[in-house]
């Protein structure tokens, strides 16, 4: 048997990491992440996966993101049995990651099942409860960076420091062949960007036979900036928030993204630059994550504010309960309102949204990579209507966005990242993004002498034989799980974006004549088509 890679998630679009390695002694798992992004890639996490869990021999990952680690449990909800191995801060973060992402499951099912009472239609289950999340947490074992470990016959793996969230890693692989010839792959994880509060820059070893590479943001450059000049970009943002009068709304991931703007924000207002009357951090999870992070604030470096000060400002409000996050709603100006998820997609920060986005006063800021089809992404698009739990919201808040948060290395960085890998000498493969990103990096990692036939943008569930030779046989799927073509903007959003407009016309319509006109044009349209198909 030759060693074979799929790729079960992150290929071609960026949110669902999956990759599975096949070889002589058995098979295991790199990530199993929840796909995110509109509703017809979300429906992948209820789809079939294209594997057996109870076959599956391990599972390693490389940080605790839910797009990487989300769907950990549905794999021991159908039999898998074996360890996660990751990074000793990884492990502790998805104690609290992967209970959240339980608890959202069984809410946000327990939602569309009142819908779907209303419609006649049957309930669904889950696709994963809070005992399952607690039968995966069982199974963690967590590892230094740089230490090699054997999780299995005929393989060995250590981890190195990706500077993209706490115990992030990219993950060194060699795995034996039928041959006994050793296969070293290199898989990247998310890698960071060169300018970042709390980590150093990422690192890894050179000298690969083959290379996994994210992409996110590949054919985008954030400019140039220091640490000082992204505080100094969001202290201009809230001071133009500030000074409208209304509340300013940040969509923020619990895991590193709130932490940071916490970190900013403290030091802002110990400065005297910004001076809210209140700084509300909405999320449960972030804040038990928060106190993940005070833990390890000795580790950190580039931090403005001592131990004792880090994440304390007075005016700094956690807030886990309820009830404590209704009452922000009755607060109607001079407050900085932090809430996951930073997608918009799930959690209470939908709520906020709908709170505040109707208020001319009030300003929306995304501070990270929203990916396509996701609520954050189509308020950023400059939609003049939004749909949020249903209903819809016309738009009237100021948007705003800043790049410099994010987590993710730039086109240059990872450009960058995979020039002090090389060489790989069988084939680099570019996941975690959309076609127009991996086309983009395509082109710049031509000129470090690779080959075009050594760069490969593999495609949902696509299979390679890795050789020690080269790459050997590519197989794709007989049937896809999803068309490619509904990856980025699928017919959901369209619908979405269509009766949006189609409520906007007839509300503009002079008479009920002419909406009746209008109606009875589409009527017509429909009917043809229908008689062509």
């Amino acid at each position: 048997m030759t060693v074979t890679l799929y790729f079960h998630g992150a290929a071609g679009t960026v949110t669902g990491s999956c990759y599975r390695v096949v070889h002589p002694g058995g098979q295991f798992l790199v990530d199993n992440g929840l796909f995110q992004g509109n509703k017809s890639v979300r429906e992948l996490n209820r789809k079939e996966q294209p594997f057996v869990a109870k076959h599956i021999d391990f599972l390693l990952l490389t940080h605790a993101h839910i797009d990487h680690a989300g769907l950990i449990p549905r794999l021991y909800r159908e039999g898998f049995e074996g360890p996660i191995h990751s990074t000793v801060p990884t492990a502790g973060l998805i104690e609290y990651l992967l209970a959240d992402g339980a608890g959202i499951q069984e809410s946000e099912t327990e939602r569309t099942n009142r819908y779907r009472a209303r419609r006649g239609e049957a309930p669904l289950k889950p696709l994963y409860t809070r005992e399952d999340a607690t039968e995966a947490l069982a199974h963690r074992v967590g590892h230094p960076y740089q230490e090699w470990i054997e999780p299995g016959p005929g393989i060995r793996v250590r981890y190195w420091n990706a500077g993209h969230i706490l115990g992030s890693a990219s993950i060194e692989v060699e795995v034996q062949d039928r041959d006994d010839k050793t296969i070293r792959l290199l898989f990247s994880g998310d890698i960071g960007p060169d300018e970042k509060v709390f980590y150093k820059e990422p690192d890894a070893p050179a000298g690969f036979d083959y290379i996994l590479c994210e992409s996110t943001y590949g054919g985008r450059n954030r400019d140039d900036y220091t640490l000082e000049q992204r505080r100094e970009a969001l202290r201009i943002e809230i001071a133009a928030a500030l000074e409208r009068g209304g509340n300013l709304v940040i969509p923020a991931f619990a895991v590193e993204r709130s932490q940071e703007l916490l970190h900013d924000i403290g030091t802002l207002i110990k400065s005297g630059e910004i001076n809210p009357t209140r700084v509300f951090l909405d999320s449960p999870l972030a804040s038990r994550v928060t106190r993940v992070y005070k833990e390890n604030a000795a580790m950190f470096e580039d931090v403005q504010l001592s131990a004792d000060e880090l994440f304390n400002d007075k005016r700094f409000r956690i807030v886990e309960s309820v009830q404590e996050s209704k009452d922000i709603n009755n607060i109607r100006g001079g407050a900085i309102i932090m809430s996951a998820s930073g997608m918009a997609d799930a959690g209470r920060i939908k709520h906020h949204l709908r709170n505040n986005i109707v208020r001319p006063d009030a300003t929306v800021l995304f501070v990270g990579y929203q990916a396509p089809g996701t609520l954050g992404q189509i308020i950023q698009s400059g939609k003049k209507e939004v749909r949020i739990h249903g209903g819809k919201y016309p738009v009237r808040a100021q948007i705003r966005t800043i790049g410099n948060y994010s987590a993710h290395a730039d086109h240059n960085e990872l450009i960058e990242w995979v020039a002090e890998r090389l060489p790989a000498h069988g084939a680099l493969f570019l996941t975690h993004g959309e076609d127009k990103s991996r086309q983009a990096m395509r082109s710049d990692l031509m000129k470090l002498n690779l080959s075009s036939d050594q760069i490969i943008a593999p495609m949902l569930d696509d299979a390679f034989e890795l050789l020690s030779s080269g790459i050997g046989a590519r197989s794709q799927p007989k049937t896809p799980r999803i068309d490619p073509a509904q990856l980025c903007n699928d017919w959901n959003n369209e619908y979405a974006d269509f009766s949006i407009k189609l409520g906007q016309r007839l509300a503009g319509a002079k008479s009920d004549a002419q909406r009746l006109k209008i109606m009875r044009e589409l009527q017509k349209t429909l009917a043809d088509l229908g008689s062509v198909s």
